[in-house]
């Protein structure tokens, strides 16, 4: 846990695993140290954000609007099936595949335009990351659901659809 336990602006971390990893990891705890270890500061930081998790309940939240988030993503990979190549992920952290890097970045750059931010992983932009904040409502969810399918119909028509001949009718 690091970012979400220091709000994105602390200087916190933390380890959590079970008690076999941990004797595993860490036969002597006190060996291990950091520069920025007990900052008061970022402890009082990361304490005032886990009341906040829990008061507003936020994990169940994110397991709850994921999950409608989730479904409605698989819905528009059953509806666009040459774009979309996966749907994945847990809560409100998810990913969407598509079958290269150009597709990728062209969804992330007509998300953007419609304000909605998404990022490539760490090796390319095929794979786009979704991971809006736990404060999420359903009703920014299906702002940008909606939003992200008139992307989807805009990309799918430009590279998956065949253009349409008008026909003339014989004089």
């Amino acid at each position: 846990l690091g970012k979400a336990l220091g709000g994105g602006v602390m200087p916190i971390g933390a380890f959590v695993s079970n008690k076999t990893i941990w004797e595993h990891l860490f036969p002597e705890p006190w060996l291990h140290s950091t520069t920025f270890g007990g900052n008061p500061l970022a402890c009082v930081a990361a304490i005032a954000g886990i009341h906040v998790l829990l008061e507003e309940k936020l994990p169940e939240r994110a397991e709850r609007v994921g999950n409608a988030m989730s479904l409605k993503l698989k819905s528009l990979r059953r509806r666009f099936p040459k774009l979309c190549v996966d749907v994945r992920g847990k809560g409100l952290m998810m990913g969407i595949e598509f079958p290269s890097d150009e597709i990728g970045y062209e969804i992330a750059k007509g998300l953007f335009d419609s304000g909605v931010l998404v990022a490539g992983t760490l090796f390319h932009a095929k794979t786009l990351r979704i991971e809006p904040p736990l404060t999420l409502t359903e009703q920014e969810m299906e702002r940008a659901l909606n939003l992200m399918e008139k992307v989807f119909k805009d990309v799918n028509a430009k590279h998956f659809e065949s253009p349409r001949i008008p026909v003339r009718k014989a004089a």
